[in-house]
């Protein structure tokens, strides 16, 4: 049987030492009375993380536990939902993104590496036998960058050895489908692009990747924009379930041959040029004029998606393992790609419209909206509208960095 993928890394003390050391450095130039006064609102905001954390933790400690034992799909189904209810519920008393993205991606990690073991024994079961060659899945989009939210869609694809003849590409394929329909019985979405290994073009041994891959980069399909973008997404392409030196030689292939054509990061690049940012003229935001969403701005459109696009593209061109978005901005200031303070405001940029989108998501899964990617900037307060022209600003920024490094015309 495959090997599992073991959980997240918990947070480095490195980090927390780190911070420490930054908050007495900036002690060091306060007065007393500045000085008490950050301590109590620091103790404060502490103070109410360890309570919200205290009310989850033990229950959410309990769920995953259960993950790993349970052998019914309604029951992980059950599973999840509490899951997601503890995160809005520590989401609404610290609302913390990066804490937020790092428990939404470990829980559906282990939640779909479950539900994965239990498809392999529904094939045993069924008389098609165990995998007749190692395999393994991979995740794509936002939970390829570690970047899970309240609301989420299946981004898979599967990779298998080579050796196999048509039986076993026969036998992956049914492996495939039932995958994607227990993944829906357990709360995972469908894929409206169809990104998922029901999919042929989702699945395939290693080599029949590297071909498929192969022919995109040298134009031989139609559907150049479609494909190139497929490629994008296999951008942020990570290890879930399986055999992992399996996904990572498959990872390896689609690094390499992004960085042997030129071509095709340049038509990442120009793409993620080209997406518009929601800032009208004298910084106005974009809303809409008429329909259903009069008077709102599509917060993920136009903002969100155009900054993790171009952050992937630089960190692609940079050969930057890192699939996080954040972690590649880090990891893009320590290439000199971006000053300090560009990349400051970057990750600004990214905290708050990804705070925005998970407020939207909670509104959603509460029946207040019919979805989370419209946001009414009216309901935002003056402040909070500056950061907002502020954060699209910088993505513009990003853009223009990215035209000019590319020579785009």
């Amino acid at each position: 049987m495959p090997q599992r993928h073991p959980p997240l890394p918990e947070k480095s003390t490195d980090f927390i030492s780190a911070l420490t050391q930054q908050v007495r450095e900036y002690l060091l130039n306060l007065d007393r009375a500045e000085a008490e006064a950050l301590l109590a609102e620091l103790r404060q905001r502490i103070d109410a993380e360890n309570i919200a954390l205290s009310t989850v933790q033990a229950t959410h400690r309990q769920l995953l536990q259960r993950v790993a034992v349970s052998a019914d799909y309604q029951e992980l189904a059950g599973i999840h939902r509490q899951l997601n209810e503890l995160e809005i519920t520590r989401f609404e008393a610290v609302p913390s993104v990066p804490a937020l993205h790092y428990a939404c991606t470990r829980y559906r990690n282990l939640l779909a590496d479950r539900t994965m073991s239990l498809v392999e024994a529904e094939m045993v079961a069924s008389g098609a036998g165990p995998a007749p060659l190692p395999y393994a899945l991979l995740s794509m989009g936002s939970d390829g960058r570690y970047e899970q939210t309240l609301i989420t869609d299946q981004d898979y694809l599967l990779v298998y050895a080579d050796g196999g003849a048509a039986a076993v590409d026969s036998y992956f394929a049914t492996f495939s489908a039932q995958l994607v329909d227990r993944l829906a019985e357990v709360g995972f979405k469908k894929c409206t692009g169809e990104i998922m290994p029901s999919n042929p073009t989702w699945r395939g041994s290693l080599l029949q990747w590297k071909r498929r891959i192969l022919a995109i980069v040298c134009y031989e399909y139609d559907q150049y924009a479609k494909n190139l973008m497929d490629l994008i997404v296999l951008s942020d392409a990570r290890f879930i379930a399986g055999e992992k030196p399996l996904a990572e030689a498959l990872i390896v292939v689609i690094r390499d041959f992004e960085r042997s054509y030129f071509q095709v990061i340049y038509g990442m690049a120009k793409a993620a040029t080209e997406m518009k940012i929601g800032l009208g003229w004298f910084g106005r935001l974009c809303i809409e004029k008429s329909g259903a969403h009069q008077g709102e701005m599509n917060i993920k459109l136009l903002g969100w998606a155009a900054l993790v696009m171009n952050v992937r593209i630089l960190a692609v061109n940079h050969n930057i393992v890192e699939t996080s978005t954040l972690q590649r901005i880090d990891q893009l200031e320590l290439a000199r790609s971006f000053s300090a303070k560009f990349a400051t405001g970057l990750r600004s940029a990214y905290l708050l419209l990804t705070r925005l989108r998970i407020q939207l998501q909670i509104r959603e899964l509460r029946g207040l909206q019919a979805d989370s990617y419209y946001l009414q900037p009216q309901t935002l307060s003056l402040r909070e509208q500056e950061e907002l022209r502020q954060a699209l600003r910088r993505i513009e920024e990003l853009q223009k960095i990215i035209h000019t490094n590319f020579t785009i015309v």
